[in-house]
This record gives C-alpha cells, structure tokens and sequence, in this order.
C-alpha cells in the first residue's frame, strides 16, 4: 500500500466511524466528519496532510499525490 492509498483508507475509514457513531451514539458524532472532509479540502489545495506525515515516518512509499 502506498501513501495515497492509505491516506484515502484512513479517511474513508473515519468517516464511516463517525457515521455510525453518529446514529448509534450521538449527532455530534458528525463533527468528525466535517473535520475530516475540511481536512481533505485543505490538503488537496495546500499539499499539507498531516497523516501523510505520519504514514511516510511509517515508512509507506510516497504515491503521486505526496510527492
């Protein structure tokens, strides 16, 4: 798995999270997600993605979005 690829699963994966958070535990469950997608937008404009970060440290291959 490359960079990109983990990035998108981890987002993917937090969002469905806080979905079902959301409907099982409580509506404000949903500010995950917002956070989530705020995140999304702002890395694909400003290139800065902090688990991008983290996972490079991991030691995952850069992919063609974090290079």
């Amino acid at each position: 798995m490359n960079l990109d690829r983990a990035v998108l699963a981890l987002a993917g994966t937090m969002t469905l999270v806080s979905a079902l958070l959301a409907a099982l535990v409580s509506p404000w469950w949903l500010l995950l997600t917002a956070f989530v997608g705020l995140n999304l937008l702002q890395s694909s404009v400003t290139g800065f993605c902090p688990a991008a970060m983290v996972f490079r440290r991991a030691g995952l291959a850069s992919g063609c979005a974090f290079r």
